[in-house]
């Protein structure tokens, strides 16, 4: 069993919990992955590394409630435990040679965005961060970016803080005014990181994607979180749970990752509608 440690609400659909895991504490580094189980009948669902401890022996785990797992798995409080808590997987976001990186995060994203940049930063490198959501109720995690970016600038859809928009326009106002960036890693919805990629293609500026499609067993065996890849002419296939879930955006399909990633909405729905249920029965 996995203690939780501290548990914080982040907003109205997003929380923090920070989780008694020494083994994946010292090994976990920024881009990598765990997956967890609630409970002995529960499913298994990855969730970024948001943050270690490895002196205290804690991982920081920020999720978003949109499914029964994640329904029942915020039920929980400090004091009680998880029943699986397994990793690091997947591989790290690539540092080397980066030396001027911007990292555009959107929504519930940014808690995957968020210990990368603190990775560049603690590195040496400049880092600009462009954070977006949908509103001001949503934001999270802004001051975190402020303490590790040499420049953070936030977006929201509606204008209710910061800049009015989405995260593409200040990108493209910075690459056209003739700023140049080493990498730019986005982690986010795929619409926005599709988007991302497309505002970066015209100034030939590498582009960094973290994939999260759906995933099981976390090792390959499964094949459930394939993506497609564009490559040199072809089309490959690859696992988002070993050979990444960093991947080059400009070689992603994201349109047939878009449509696989709507297969399973009507089973998350009546599955999170039944824990729901259960929970307001309780």
């Amino acid at each position: 069993m996995y203690p939780i440690i501290r548990k914080k609400i982040l907003n109205p659909t997003v929380t923090q919990m920070e989780i008694e895991a020494p083994l994946v504490a010292r090994k976990a580094r920024p881009g990598q992955f765990i997956i967890l189980r609630v409970d002995e009948e529960g499913e298994r669902i990855p969730l970024t590394v948001a943050g270690t401890d490895p002196a205290e022996g804690t991982v920081k785990v920020i999720f978003q409630v949109v499914g029964a797992t994640t329904e029942k798995l915020n039920h929980l409080e400090a004091g009680q435990a998880l029943q699986d808590f397994a990793g690091p997987l997947g591989t790290a976001t690539e540092t080397e040679g980066i030396r001027k990186v911007c990292i555009v995060g959107g929504g519930v994203g940014c808690a995957i965005a968020m210990p990368v940049a603190q990775e560049f930063r603690r590195l040496g490198a400049q880092v600009t961060s462009i954070i977006g959501f949908r509103n001001k109720d949503l934001l999270i995690l802004e001051d975190e970016f402020r303490a590790c970016s040499d420049e953070l600038i936030v977006m929201t859809d509606d204008g209710s803080y910061g800049r009015h928009g989405n995260v593409t326009v200040p990108l493209k106002e910075k690459l056209e005014a003739g700023e140049k960036f080493d990498r730019i890693i986005t982690i986010g919805p795929l619409i926005m990181m599709k988007f991302v990629t497309l505002t970066a293609k015209p100034f030939g500026v590498p582009v960094t994607v973290s994939m999260n499609p759906i995933m099981i067993d976390g090792t390959g065996m499964c094949g459930g979180c394939r993506v497609t890849l564009n490559r040199n002419g072809e089309r490959v296939t690859r696992f988002a749970c070993v050979d990444g879930p960093d991947f080059d955006g400009y070689e992603i399909d994201f349109d047939e990752a878009m449509s696989r990633g709507r297969m399973y909405a009507d089973f998350e729905r009546r599955a999170y509608e039944a824990a729901c249920n259960l929970f307001r029965g309780a």
